[in-house]
């Protein structure tokens, strides 16, 4: 079973996770140049690993992406997989649950789009929004369900359980978990927000509830805090990723997908020996 890459972003196992000591951007910042030519080089590396894992066929990748509002999901998702082949990758991004969503547990609507052996999952956004913004709007989730609770924390407490679990059967089954929480500071999003509302072309990516959810930053962080610090698991580690600087985020982001599948030792199937010189028969008469 896969066993957490080491990285100074990887969060603790033992819930001692300090989020107000997580850097949003490392002390030792490479250039720009350096970034892009670490991610370049990154992406041409998983490109051949995605092929391989295709190929064998005895393991899943699942790539969580959780983040505040312009934390940098999407733009990390794009230049990361820029070089798999899409016939082996699969990007989902969860939305506002629909109406036959809440008729279900917090984990079938995620459950229905994990990767098949041989490929490549990326949830952008996942069940942990269940953990995350539920807990800072509490009011998403049926009331009655609430009136079962005599305390709404047995609640969340649940949640994590229901989740470790979760997480724990796929990499018993040979999917490797992977989670990555874009860190970005506070001010870094009000930057990101004013340039969408600047430039025409970013418009479209600006919505007015962003600053709403953004005076609720402490209960955000609280919330990520607690989720963070009590589902970080040897199987299905999270990885706290400064994400001011997107050059640095993405380049992070890659080198840890490429080290986690390089770990699994992947090889080409091969095949026997009678195979083989079947094969050499079947050479010389297409020769033929």
């Amino acid at each position: 079973m896969f066993e957490a890459i080491e990285s100074p972003y990887l969060v603790p196992f033992d819930e001692t996770f300090n989020l107000k000591k997580s850097p949003t951007i490392p002390v030792d910042l490479p250039s720009k140049k350096v970034c892009n030519k670490a991610l370049k080089s990154a992406v041409k590396e998983l490109a051949e690993l995605q092929r391989v894992l295709y190929a064998n066929g005895n393991h899943s990748i699942l790539l969580v992406f959780q983040a505040m509002d312009a934390g940098g999901k999407d733009s990390t998702i794009r230049h990361v997989l820029s070089g798999v082949n899409p016939a082996g990758c699969q990007v989902t991004s969860f939305k506002q649950p629909s109406s036959e969503e809440l008729d279900h547990d917090f984990l079938w609507r995620t459950a229905k789009r994990l990767p098949a052996l041989g490929r490549i999952g990326v949830f952008n956004r996942s069940y942990y929004e269940d953990v995350l913004i539920a807990r800072v709007h509490p009011d998403l989730i049926n009331r009655s369900r609430l009136a079962e609770y005599k305390n709404i924390n047995t609640l969340w407490d649940e949640r994590y359980k229901s989740i470790n679990d979760h997480e724990l059967h796929l990499a018993r089954t040979g999917t490797v978990v992977l989670k990555f929480w874009l860190n970005v500071s506070k001010d870094e999003q009000k930057a990101r927000f004013l340039s969408r509302l600047k430039k025409p072309e970013k418009h479209w990516k600006f919505s007015e509830a962003d600053l709403s959810e953004r005076e609720l930053w402490p209960k955000y962080m609280n919330a990520y805090k607690s989720a963070l610090s009590v589902t970080s698991k040897p199987w299905a580690p999270w990885y706290a990723i400064p994400a001011d600087n997107k050059h640095y985020m993405r380049m992070r982001v890659a080198q840890l997908v490429v080290d986690a599948m390089k770990s699994l030792a992947l090889e080409y199937p091969t095949v026997s020996k009678d195979d083989k010189e079947h094969f050499k028969v079947l050479q010389d008469e297409l020769a033929k």
